[in-house]
C-alpha cells in the first residue's frame, strides 16, 4: 500500500507564499507520476500540475503557471508545491496524488490511484 501525506497548508494573506509537501511512503514504483489538485467548496477537483518521478518533467495548468512550482526530492520521497503570489481564489483543499500506471503527468484525476488526505489553504484578501 502507498501512503501520501500532505503538509504545509494554512492561512496566508493575498500576495504571500506557501510550500506544500507530499511525503510518499509504503510501496513505491520505479516509474510513476505525481499530481497536485485542489478542490474549493462547490467546485470540481482542479488539476494544478504534476511531475514525472522518473524524468522530472513538469506540467502546469494555465491558471497557476508562473506562480506555482513543483519539485521533488528523491532521497526524501517527497514532492513539493511552491505557491507564490497567492490570491483569495486559490483558497481550497489541496491534494497530492500518485499514479502507479502512468509515467507522464495527466490532468485526469481518474488516472491517479493514490491520494493524500488533503491540506487546507486559505488566502485572505
Amino acid at each position: 500500500q502507498v501512503q501520501l501525506v500532505e503538509s504545509g497548508g494554512g492561512l496566508v494573506q493575498a500576495g504571500g507564499s506557501l510550500r506544500l509537501s507530499c511525503a510518499v511512503s509504503g510501496r513505491t514504483f520505479s516509474n510513476y507520476a505525481m499530481g497536485w489538485f485542489r478542490q474549493a467548496p462547490g467546485k470540481e477537483r482542479e488539476f494544478l500540475g504534476g511531475i514525472s518521478w522518473t524524468s522530472g518533467s513538469t506540467d502546469y495548468a494555465d491558471s497557476v503557471k508562473g506562480r506555482f512550482t513543483i519539485s521533488r526530492d528523491n532521497a526524501k520521497n517527497t514532492v513539493y508545491l511552491q505557491m507564490n503570489s497567492l490570491k483569495p481564489e486559490d483558497t481550497a483543499v489541496y491534494y497530492c496524488a500518485a499514479g502507479s500506471t502512468i509515467v507522464e503527468v495527466t490532468t485526469r484525476p481518474a488516472r491517479y490511484d493514490y491520494w493524500g488526505q488533503g491540506t487546507q489553504v486559505t488566502v485572505s484578501s
